[in-house]
């Protein structure tokens, strides 16, 4: 293998520059990236080159010599040197071998806490987009012999590093067996980042609920990792995937576990109730304007239709017309700049709603059914896209067939739900199937002394994770 056959397989060689490096007889010719490349190391190996170099014979005996004080290894397969260089290795070709030397260094973001999985109390440490920094962060809270790390390179045109992670005493060989498969299958031109490698890897990617979990804080993964699963880490994205994964995942969070059992136990339940009531209300009070007026209470009905009179739309209409409203206004503050993001939302949700009732487009109840709904959406913000989604059906089935619709439509997604499962794993468990032991830690959090187990709807080859090995599954 020569550099000249490495360096025309580029389209343009702006970046990717050689190096021949003379030690009395002898020529070294060095490969690298200059945008991915530390130049301090390229000088360092030069020095070490011309120190030694000529006393060494052969590739092994550089490796062992002359530069032991690298992350040096030979490299055979062609593919493998150029992924090394693309990644931003120093190349040294030494007569028909190849040596690959660590010499990466590239701008990435300082470890600070995620946005997205903002907590009062514990860790506030974050995934970066560099899958070095993520994995030591995990080896960091995980020191144990037993962390297994392997690594795959995904993509045809962009080759994309992904790190599988699990805990070899705790995870079931059959699991990691099945994502090491899958992984393996994968023939895409690129992961460009681990929201690509979602459906992917899960069992059905054209349901709107989730099988595989995403995070973006250590303490969470490895958390995970100690209960049975796997993670799977991609170069250049903050967000972790775990499988296998279950629907109760959503409610919980990473502060339950640094707050009192019967907190986090009240938490998870109001979590729970803002979901359901977030999803079902707007439906519910279509279904009530429309074929249910009888069972409004007269006090309220009477205000109720002080408020609707003179309203153009029907109560259908004007639901999801508020409701588009309220979506086009979230998406606008999101994608705007971040100093005027928040005035927008607020002149949106304020200015413009009283305007719209003022006018007498929509009714000011319109208004607050909504937004009720969005505020209690986010209080799981995983599941605001699913949730959205079910929102606007049970609107529509509300509004053409009132409770009988939303009892019909209901059912399905519950159906939907129980028939989902991740890696084997139920979708619904522990409720559906019931799983006595694992609801000590499901809507209800029990103090962590007594979690001797580690939750059996997840396989695994070691069941206990506190205490005598003859305890009882609980």
């Amino acid at each position: 293998m020569k550099a000249k056959e490495l360096l025309d397989k580029f389209a343009t060689q702006t970046s990717v520059k050689t190096r021949e490096v003379k030690v009395g007889k002898k020529t070294f010719e060095l490969l690298f990236n200059t945008e991915l490349t530390d130049a301090v190391v390229i000088k360092g190996v030069i020095k070490a080159l011309q120190l030694y170099g000529l006393k060494a014979e052969g590739a092994k005996e550089i490796k062992n010599v002359v530069l032991q004080a690298s992350e040096t290894e030979i490299l055979e397969k062609e593919e493998d040197a150029m992924s090394a260089l693309l990644s931003g290795d120093l190349l040294l070709f030494v007569g028909d071998d190849v040596l690959g030397i660590n010499a990466r260094k590239y701008d990435k973001r300082a470890v600070a806490e995620p946005p997205t999985e903002t907590v009062m109390r514990g860790p506030r440490e974050g995934f970066i987009e560099d899958l070095k920094t993520n994995l030591g962060l995990i080896e960091r809270r995980l020191r144990t012999p037993a962390l297994g790390i392997e690594k795959f390179r995904v993509g045809r045109v962009g080759s994309t590093m992904v790190a599988l992670v699990y805990i070899s005493t705790i995870a079931s060989p059959e699991i990691i067996n099945e994502v090491r498969k899958r992984l393996t299958k994968i023939d895409i031109d690129c992961l460009v980042d681990s929201h690509y490698l979602q459906p992917l890897l899960e069992d059905h990617p054209f349901s709107i609920f989730q099988q595989s979990g995403v995070s973006e804080k250590p303490d969470v993964v490895c958390a995970k990792l100690l209960e049975g699963r796997v993670a799977l880490i991609v170069d250049g994205s903050p967000m972790v995937i775990t499988v296998p994964f279950m629907f109760i995942e959503t409610l919980q969070s990473s502060e339950d576990y640094y707050e009192r059992n019967t907190y986090s136990s009240f938490l998870r339940i109001m979590r729970l109730i803002a979901l359901f009531f977030g999803a079902i209300l707007p439906g519910f009070f279509v279904a009530l304007q429309m074929f249910h007026q009888e069972v409004i209470p007269v006090r309220f009905l009477t205000t109720l239709m002080n408020a609707i009179e003179g309203i153009p739309l029907p109560p259908l209409t004007e639901i999801l017309f508020v409701l588009l409203l309220f979506e086009i206004i979230r998406e606008a503050s999101v994608r705007m700049p971040r100093a005027v993001g928040m005035a927008m939302s607020i002149v949106g949700a304020l200015v413009l709603g009283e305007t719209a009732v003022n006018a007498g487009i929509i009714s000011s109840p319109a208004v607050m059914v909504v937004a009720l709904s969005s505020i209690s959406l986010y209080t799981v913000p995983n599941e605001v896209g699913t949730m959205s989604l079910i929102r606007i059906i049970l609107i529509i089935m509300g509004g053409l067939l009132g409770f009988y619709g939303l009892i019909i439509s209901a059912l399905f997604f519950v159906h939907l739900m129980t028939s989902l499962d991740s890696f084997g794993v139920p979708y619904t468990a522990p409720f559906a199937p019931y799983v006595k032991n694992d609801l000590k830690d499901s809507l209800i959090r029990v103090p962590i002394p007594k979690l001797k187990t580690r939750p059996q709807s997840i396989p695994n080859i070691n069941n206990v994770r506190q205490g005598e090995d003859e305890c009882e599954n609980q």
